[in-house]
C-alpha cells in the first residue's frame, strides 16, 4: 500500500485498526490521519518488535478493500 492509496482509505481503516490494534489511541489515530508514514511511526512506537506483523495486517486490509468478495464476482454470470 503506498501513500495515496493508504489517505484514500484513512476513514475505513482507522475504525478497524483502532479494533485490531488497540494500543494505538484515539490521539495517535488523530496525529495519524490519513499520514502513511506517520502510521508506520506509531506502530513501530507502540509494537516495536511487530512492527512488520502490523504493516502485513494493514496491506492485507487495503488488498480485501480492492478485491471483490467471490460471491461478488459470480453475480455477474
Amino acid at each position: 500500500m503506498n501513500s495515496d492509496q493508504f489517505k484514500g482509505k484513512w476513514t475505513q481503516f482507522k475504525g478497524e485498526v483502532k479494533q485490531q490494534w488497540g494500543q494505538l489511541t484515539d490521539d495517535d489515530l488523530m496525529e495519524i490521519e490519513g499520514n502513511y508514514d506517520k502510521f508506520r511511526g506509531k506502530v513501530q512506537e507502540r509494537y516495536g518488535d511487530k512492527k512488520a506483523d502490523v504493516e502485513k495486517w494493514a496491506d492485507d486490509w487495503y488488498r480485501r478493500q480492492e478485491t471483490p468478495e467471490p460471491s461478488a464476482r459470480r453475480q455477474g454470470g
